[in-house]
């Protein structure tokens, strides 16, 4: 039983890599081990989860948190990835958008801080990936 649902979930992730492989509309990129927290890396990525690419570049570039950089530095790489893909295409024509971002959780290094008393504290530096994945609105509105 525990064999059938693996293999329908194998079946499940291969159909849906061979949709995306197959979709050249969208474009992804990762930025892995990124030395911020999830958590402060999920507020700034929540600001532009579903926008235009143009006004997400805009909030990137006028907030003044450090993980806005960096998720910038990312968006301008996934935006590079589908000119690859779409050579004769046009970026303006294209009406690009945020399908996906996400934030996980990647290793933590574990240091030792001294306390009072002879005891020591953990401190846990937090990292993080980052993933996100462009897509192009089709308008399907008629004049």
């Amino acid at each position: 039983m525990q064999e059938l649902r693996t293999r329908e979930k194998n079946r499940n992730m291969a159909v849906s890599k061979e949709n995306m492989k197959e979709n050249n509309n969208m474009a992804v990129a990762k930025l892995n081990n990124c030395p911020t927290s999830p958590r402060k890396m999920r507020i700034v990525a929540d600001l532009v989860r579903g926008k235009k690419v143009d006004q997400a570049l805009d909030i990137f570039r006028f907030s003044q948190k450090e993980a806005s950089r960096k998720l910038e530095k990312l968006l301008l790489s996934a935006i590079s990835n589908w000119q690859a893909k779409n050579k004769e295409a046009n970026i303006e024509d294209a009406n690009l958008y945020i399908h996906e971002i996400k934030v996980d959780s990647a290793s933590m290094l574990k240091r030792i801080r001294t306390a009072p008393q002879g005891r020591a504290h953990r401190i846990r530096k937090r990292s993080n990936h980052v993933t996100i994945v462009l897509n192009t609105k089709e308008n399907t509105q008629s004049n």
